[in-house]
């Protein structure tokens, strides 16, 4: 993903001429990728182009923080607690 990233948009050829793995392989792991929208696939010609679409990971992202946020807020209030029934 960083080099699709990077570069905009690429096909799996390109792709696999900077990765030690193979173009079937590529295109293997860029399908799983558009099937969960990570990636967007657009026919060009003979080639598929892969872009990057970030925004799954974005609404991932700001879920981790949210949940993030709300065990730290437990887990003060636990230190809280703890730290009264030990003096």
């Amino acid at each position: 993903m960083s080099f699709i990233s990077e570069f905009g948009d690429a096909s799996a050829s390109e792709i696999a001429e900077q990765m030690p793995i193979s173009r079937q392989a590529i295109v293997k792991h860029l399908a799983a990728l558009a099937d969960v929208g990570l990636v967007s696939a657009e026919r060009e010609g003979r080639q598929v182009r892969y872009r990057l679409t970030p925004e799954p990971l974005n609404e991932a992202t700001r879920w981790i923080a949210k949940v993030g946020a709300e065990w730290d807020d437990r887990l003060r209030a636990l230190e809280r607690m703890l730290g009264r029934r030990r003096r």
